[in-house]
């Protein structure tokens, strides 16, 4: 196993691309035994859950310190508009042009015309259920993924409580998912965006009361370093325990038919969704990345790699969080006052992929129900899958959740979502994959704003 600890002498790059290909080979090695020996490879569940278990444990603090150091790095508070701003602005843009993608290769390649039969889609109403019945549905998907109560999870899904289809009704939402009246309830619940505000607040306070908080800032700043040592202990393991959640997951699936059989059936709409994450992830964000840093973006995807991985295996963002810092920090050479503001905030409001596959899901339900839609109609489909994505939390299979709003807007039936259940968990994975590198790039592309005659070291 690696030892990361070496990552700053000369054999560093060497190990860090080590680590990277024992996490691609741990992939590769779970998905062929859970093919082969589906229940032997399903019991390494138990393995995969502790290690997701240490990476969530850790995200909260990581995402409180990490957001006030990058504050407080900053030195002034009024510097804080510039780098805010230009996130905000990439986070808000990317998410479209994801939205765009999709939109385009599902009205050009068309999966869903003709490709259900009408037995099928019976099935797929009848495994969807009526809306009650499909929100019931998602909700146990959400409750078996992330371990949280019905409670809880309607608390961070207040969309699970009805069905407004006016975008006011997401906006109001988005506005109070900013903030909370227990700070310590959103982060026993891993509502990142109210911790994220307060940070913001309380370091931006700190940088104007100069030496009388020079202990407490100095205290904020070693809880932070401590919390990404941590981290890289957590990296020795992580081939292991990336191992033990795929294989664990792809055997449970392929011992219920999950695997290949629903693949085929729905062949034509997995590919697209991949085809189009791969456009957006390999063509659209490198392409942004190379005309904002001037650098090679294809270099920057592979010190993202070991974050990229993590995500695909892990299918949370959040959980992902503290691994894309430590590569966009030491891997790829962006600031530390950048990656501890913009990367905590962007796992939090930047869902690319997410965006992408609401909207491809959705036009794909119509298009296999015979439904026509209007010009006027996809537009609304964009508008609301970005609103939604962003509302997304970064746990597993939270895009089920905010599906309900996007199909809702246009009027189409809840209950065909059954049609795409039966692979959306593996849609997640490269969905979460995406949505970690734009992440990524979002870091890159604020660090040169705020440092802009500096040059990154790598990348």
């Amino acid at each position: 196993m690696t030892n990361l600890a070496s990552l700053g002498n000369g054999n560093g790059e060497e190990k860090k691309s080590r680590l990277s290909i024992y996490i691609f080979g741990a992939i590769v090695i779970a998905i062929l035994a859970a093919l082969v020996v589906p229940k032997y490879a399903a019991q390494f569940e138990l393995g995969g859950e502790i290690f997701l278990e240490l990476l969530k444990m850790i995200v909260v603090p990581l995402v409180v310190t990490s957001v006030m150091s990058g504050i407080l790095g900053l030195g002034d508070v009024r510097k804080l508009g510039k780098p805010g701003g230009c996130a905000v602005l990439y986070y808000l843009s990317t998410t479209i042009l994801a939205v765009v993608v999709g939109l385009l290769l599902m009205n050009l390649i068309r999966p869903g015309v003709d490709s259900m039969e009408q037995t099928a889609l019976d099935e797929a109403a009848q495994k969807g259920g009526k809306k009650s019945a499909a929100r019931e549905k998602i909700v146990k998907s959400l409750e078996e993924d992330t371990g949280l109560e019905q409670g809880e999870i309607a608390e961070i899904f207040p969309q699970l409580k009805g069905e407004s289809k006016e975008v006011s009704s997401i906006l109001k939402n988005l506005v109070l998912m900013l903030f909370t009246d227990n700070l310590f309830g959103a982060a026993a619940q891993t509502e990142l965006l109210p911790l994220i505000v307060f940070s913001i607040i309380f370091a931006g306070m700190l940088t104007t009361m100069g030496s009388r908080v020079g202990q407490l800032t100095t205290m904020i700043n070693q809880v932070n370093n401590a919390l990404l040592t941590f981290i890289m202990l957590l990296m020795r393991i992580a081939p292991i325990g990336i191992f033990c959640l795929v294989a664990g997951r792809f055997g449970e699936a392929q011992m219920k038919d999950e695997f290949v059989a629903e693949l085929q059936k729905v062949g034509g709409y997995f590919v697209t969704v991949v085809g189009g994450l791969g456009i957006h992830a390999l063509a659209t964000l490198p392409l942004i990345y190379w005309l904002l840093t001037k650098r090679n973006p294809f270099l920057f995807i592979r010190h993202m790699l070991q974050a990229i991985l993590t995500a695909f295996s892990t299918a949370s963002s959040s959980a992902t969080l503290p691994v894309t810092m430590e590569c966009a920090s030491k891997n790829a050479g962006v600031s530390k006052r950048s990656t501890e503001f913009v990367l905590p905030l962007g796992a939090t409001i930047n869902m690319d992929g997410t965006a992408l596959y609401e909207a491809a899901a959705a036009i794909f339900i119509a298009q296999a129900i015979g439904m026509d839609l209007t010009l006027t109609q996809q537009l609304i489909i964009a508008v609301t899958a970005t609103l939604a994505a962003i509302g997304a939390a970064g746990i597993p299979e939270a895009g089920l959740v905010t599906m309900i709003i996007v199909l809702n807007a246009v009027g189409l039936p809840v209950e065909y979502i059954g049609l795409i259940l039966s692979v959306d968990w593996l849609l997640d994975r490269f969905r979460t994959a995406v949505n970690v590198f734009g992440d990524s790039v979002g870091a890159a592309v604020v660090d040169r704003v705020m440092t802009p005659g500096s040059t990154q070291s790598k990348g």
